[in-house]
């Protein structure tokens, strides 16, 4: 499904494409399927000879694309994994790519800090390399009996294999030996006198309590497994998983996200994407719900797909489904909450204007004190959030004095020229911080030089510099939001950020461009030892305070250094009149 620009918006699969598209147009649906409607304007379909090659071309178009309505699994969630490396002196490290690399790996953990902590246990107990030196440069670690690899007699390749077989052991929940050995330790410390030793090892022991034996849920098999559940409600699914490793619950995941298809069709691309695009690695066997067609996943994943119909595996698989459901009720207030502040108040937004959802708008602000180093801002809020990698800053170079129409203007043609050079997308609303004239000097560049229609709107103040009023229109008009209205709370957040990011930007500029000039004054000091300086010290403040030996380590010749030193801490008066830099909560914008 493609929008007015041509841009994919939404990829889905169904058995029966017809009536899959129809029912988009006819019947009761929900708001977020009803926003997808609003914006589709062509359709392309490609015929699969079978269901499975239907899937894996959705899920390489997703991922293409990126369409703004599959949010299933974009976020290239991965989990953390124990790995013993195949090297001659092998490592423990942790990691989130699962390569075919002969290592052995070990998990998923979910839960990171339970990782670091058990690879915290196992570098304790077990004398892998954790450095890179040579033989005979011994580390740290060497000499607290942890890396043996950097001694004159390295252990040999059987010494290592015996060690990574107790680890994997180990990991696979066969830790009673090892706690009976750090048990013995214990007590033959304590029988010494040597409490603090005992003391240390009976932390351990705790330890590995809590990491190997906190849960309690296990199948007398011993299989590695996956259980997938789900559930939904109002257009939103929770999936849960559950991750059995060695027979034990040890970990579960849990992901909530809207979906505009078939629920059994949107789980089963949501197991096949957590394996394939998300790099997770494959348990041997994967257990899903009725009525799933798990033929399919078995397929496509080329491991073992179940479903359980009664015993104890039927148990967990209800259990992860129940889960699902109280995570979904849990989380759906704030959902709608969060969906209220951002989808809803452009949708409103764009009522208001009589103009198309605003999924993207661009904001503009300027800051300058009396004309002096004047600058420019622009932020980007994507479908009501901000999206800081799209902010951009603008030095202004045509403008002499302080001219904020002029500066607007500048700003609006050297934005969207770049925008109409690289093909980048056009906001579908522009913002600018101020009233009518900045309104019509961001109208004139944008239809008059640049020939683009792109609706401008204009964000106003009152007396006590807060939002009071949005501006459209030709002549610009009041638009009535209603003080307490999302979509008056949206564009308060957009016009505080936008203003935020041009006074940071102008104070660092103006901080720089003041160090800068005082630096200028001082006879031998040219353009690489002020970078030299600015970048060793952050004020004229600091590099007064520094003594000569400093300068020269830094390479700055003993009579030019103390040059510098005489110039800075000389009794002068700093500041000229009219550049008094503003405190934090005073206005500096004209």
């Amino acid at each position: 499904m493609k929008d007015k620009h041509g841009t994919v918006i939404y990829v889905g699969k169904s058995k029966m494409l017809k009536n899959r598209v129809r029912s988009y147009f006819t019947g009761a649906n929900d708001q977020k399927t009803q926003r997808l409607v609003q914006e589709i304007i062509d359709f392309e379909y490609i015929v699969t000879s079978s269901e499975i090659e239907a899937l894996i071309l959705e899920m390489n178009l997703i991922k293409k694309y990126d369409p703004k309505y599959n949010i299933l699994l974009k976020d290239d969630k991965s989990y953390p994994y124990l790995k013993i490396t195949n090297e001659r002196h092998p490592r423990l490290i942790i990691t989130r790519k699962v390569l075919k690399d002969k290592a052995r790996y070990f998990g998923p953990y979910p839960n990171v800090l339970a990782a670091r902590e058990t690879k915290k246990l196992l570098d304790r107990l077990y004398p892998l390399r954790k450095c890179n030196n040579p033989s005979g440069k011994y580390c740290l670690y060497y000499h607290l009996g942890q890396c043996l690899a950097c001694a004159e007699d390295p252990p040999s390749k059987r010494f290592y294999q015996e060690i990574t077989q107790e680890i994997a052991s180990f990991l696979k929940g066969g830790h009673k030996k090892i706690k009976q050995t750090i048990e013995k330790k214990m007590y033959q410390s304590s029988e010494a006198l040597n409490f603090e030793r005992a003391k240390e090892l009976r932390d351990q022991l705790a330890h590995i309590d809590a990491v190997m034996e906190q849960q309690k849920m296990t199948l007398e098999d011993r299989t590695d497994r996956d259980i997938f559940n789900f559930s939904y409600d109002k257009g939103w699914m929770c999936v849960q998983v559950f991750f059995i490793r060695q027979g034990k619950l040890i970990e579960r995941d849990v992901s909530i996200f809207p979906f505009f298809d078939e629920p059994t069709d949107v789980f089963t691309t949501f197991v096949a994407r957590f394996y394939l695009h998300q790099n997770h690695l494959k348990p041997k066997q994967v257990l899903v719900p009725a009525p799933i067609e798990y033929d399919m996943l078995k397929v496509l994943l080329k491991i073992d797909v179940a479903i359980p119909y009664r015993g104890r595996k039927k148990e967990l698989l209800d259990l992860a489904g129940k889960n699902a459901e109280i995570a979904l009720s849990e989380k759906f207030q704030l959902i709608e909450r969060n969906e209220a502040r951002t989808i809803k108040a452009i949708e409103t937004l764009g009522e208001k204007l009589h103009i198309d959802m605003p999924h993207r708008i661009e904001a503009f602000d300027n800051s300058n004190i009396q004309g002096t180093d004047p600058v420019s801002a622009m932020v980007v809020f994507t479908n009501g959030k901000p999206d800081k990698k799209e902010y951009r800053k603008y030095k202004i170079r045509g403008v002499s004095g302080p001219d904020d129409y002029e500066t607007m203007r500048e700003v609006i043609r050297r934005r969207y020229s770049r925008v109409l050079k690289d093909g980048l997308a056009l906001p579908d609303l522009i913002l600018v911080d101020g009233s009518k004239g900045q309104i019509r000097a961001a109208r004139d560049v944008l239809e008059n030089e640049l020939g683009l229609d792109v609706p401008i709107a204009g964000l106003a103040k009152d007396e006590k510099h807060k939002t009071s009023e949005l501006l459209y229109g030709d002549p610009p008009e009041v638009i009535d939001l209603g003080r307490k209205s999302q979509s008056f709370y949206l564009i308060q957040r957009i016009q505080d950020e936008v203003h935020r990011f041009a006074i940071t930007f102008h104070r660092s500029l103006r901080g720089k461009n003041a160090i800068r000039s005082e630096l200028d004054q001082i006879p031998g000091v040219g353009e690489k030892r002020r970078r030299l300086l600015l970048t060793h010290f952050q004020s004229i403040t600091e590099i007064k305070q520094a003594d000569l030996e400093t300068l020269i380590r830094l390479g700055i010749p003993k009579p030019t250094a103390k040059t510098i030193l005489l110039h800075l801490n000389e009794e002068k008066d700093e500041t000229k009149p009219g550049d008094e830099i503003p405190e934090e909560n005073e206005e500096i914008e004209l």
